[in-house]
């Protein structure tokens, strides 16, 4: 009996080493925890294993209290929550790292399942991982990724021989709905395997698929929200407010590096669909440039692009490898590499040997992180750390949403925020007024009356910070390079009193001598 699981292979040591490159800096650790939302995420988690329920309805502002709200990502939600309890911010970012590491090394694999050899499979990998880096955050998404490339992975495997194990699909996409709501690119992509096959009216193909399809689609199902969730996602990716004003649902900014690879992987695969429609590959072709199209609409499908594309632009190249080196002597250096590259990826298995250097390497890098927070030079840390009991006690806190994550974070259940990075949950009309204030737009004044803030916590860089700094209602009480901290001189309830006083003497039309 062949026990190649117990060997170590180049793809264990291909894991080892994309961990130390990509992460082996404390800085590129702390890079994964540049976005808020990680905080709320584990203060789910908490929420979730002292109640032992989900939430269904809001937790965290002040601004929407008590409104139903949509935990979609509830299992990793517990996740992060164990890993923080574990060993804190440190051990959250290290286990996505390992998650992030592993789907690029189950990509490698694939590739040199498909005979693309060993070079060809590391660049066309690399590329990938350095295209998708922009989301190389400690967030659910990072389970969306992984479970992706073992479903493409398994529908490549069953389209060529029919297998049993495409059927393990099924609970995994259960555990997927209840991870991330990325679940719906899996069912996308099912969905356009079944109108291909029936359009090529392959019979028995059409109906594997679509029972497939269709029990995938069921298990979603198996989620504390029901379809009420698949009905919140769907209203989520329809809203026009979402899409205009939300970042990563934004078209890709095509300037830094990782984007300029980007562009390159897109041009290939765009260019390389038309080969696999000639080889009457319609499911290929039309995979890719599905996601093509996706992926220049919204940055937030650059991975999928990535990893959809990754098999056919791997292929192609190494089919023109194969060519190039038939054509040549035995002697010749494209030969030799050629050669040596296809016997170097005949080490293509996953052995034991991933899981248990991975899990010693988190081990081992987590006393050198020294990530006890979120980034310094992104978050207000300092801020915080220096002012614990005012913020904690100071009631209404303005603040950006990225920065009430993390107050969240700090405070829960102690603070309520205004506004969050929980875009699905607050809608156009907070969020409207979030940016009015954002931006100084008409209406500010209103909004910032309205909710009677009586601390606000603000980037240096936002134009409100120096209008209240100047306004005589107001008070610093701290400022550092990154934030600056002000504090109403009025508590909101004598404010409150003053304003009923006040809209009393209108109606009874009060005199100055009344």
């Amino acid at each position: 009996m062949s026990r190649t699981w117990l060997k170590p292979s180049l793809v264990d040591l291909f894991f080892v080493v994309l961990m130390v490159a990509a992460f082996g800096r404390p800085q590129s650790w702390q890079g994964l925890l540049a976005d808020g939302d990680t905080g709320w995420h584990i203060r789910t988690g908490d929420y979730i294993l002292q109640t032992g329920t989900v939430p269904f309805h809001d937790l965290y502002s002040f601004s929407n209290p008590g409104q139903p709200w949509f935990a979609w990502e509830w299992l990793a939600d517990v996740v992060f929550s164990l890993l923080n309890r574990w060993h804190g911010l440190a051990a959250v970012a290290a286990c996505s790292a390992a998650v992030l590491c592993f789907a690029a090394t189950l990509l490698l694999s694939w590739l040199l399942h498909r005979g693309t050899g060993l070079w060809v499979a590391v660049a066309v990998v690399l590329a990938t991982v350095s295209e998708s880096s922009v989301h190389a955050l400690a967030r659910p998404h990072i389970f969306s990724l992984l479970l992706l490339t073992v479903g493409l992975w398994a529908l490549d495997r069953d389209r060529r021989r029919p297998r049993y194990s495409i059927w393990l699909q099924i609970p995994l996409s259960a555990v997927w709905a209840n991870l991330h709501a990325g679940f719906v690119s899996w069912l996308a992509i099912l969905g356009l395997l079944v109108v291909v096959e029936a359009c090529q009216r392959d019979w028995p193909a059409l109906r594997r698929y679509s029972l497939l399809a269709a029990l995938c689609t069921a298990a979603t199902f198996v989620n504390p929200y029901g379809w009420h969730l698949h009905q919140h996602i769907a209203r989520y990716l329809g809203s026009s407010w979402i899409m205009a004003h939300v970042q990563e649902f934004q078209s890709p900014n095509i300037r830094s590096e990782n984007m300029l690879v980007f562009a390159i992987l897109l041009l290939l695969g765009v260019a390389l669909a038309s080969r696999a429609f000639a080889r009457h590959d319609w499911f290929g072709g039309a995979l890719v440039l599905v996601w093509a199209f996706a992926s220049m609409r919204s940055a937030r499908h650059i991975p999928i692009y990535g990893v959809a594309a990754a098999p056919l632009i791997a292929s192609e190249c190494a089919g023109w490898w194969s060519q190039a080196a038939a054509s040549r002597s035995s002697r010749s250096a494209v030969r030799i590499f050629w050669d040596l590259s296809r016997e170097l990826g005949r080490s293509c298995q996953i052995s034991v040997w991933t899981p248990i250097l991975g899990l010693f390497g988190i081990l081992v890098a987590l006393p050198l992180m020294r990530s006890a927070d979120f980034p310094s030079a992104r978050f207000p840390v300092a801020g915080v750390t220096a002012n614990v009991e005012r913020l904690a006690g100071a009631g209404r806190i303005l603040t950006s949403d990225q920065w009430g994550d993390y107050l969240i974070y700090r405070f829960y259940p102690r603070q309520r925020v205004f506004f969050d990075g929980r875009s699905d949950f607050y809608g156009p009309a907070i969020g409207e007024e979030y940016q009015n204030l954002l931006g100084l737009r008409p209406g500010w004044q209103q909004t910032l009356e309205r909710y009677r803030f009586d601390a606000a916590l603000l980037p240096r860089d936002w134009p409100l910070a120096d209008v209240l700094a100047g306004n005589p209602d107001w008070n610093v009480v701290y400022r550092d390079p990154v934030c600056t901290l002000l504090v109403h001189r009025s508590p909101a309830s004598l404010r409150s009193q003053s304003k009923g006083n006040h809209e009393n003497c209108r109606m009874y039309s009060c005199g100055p001598g009344v």
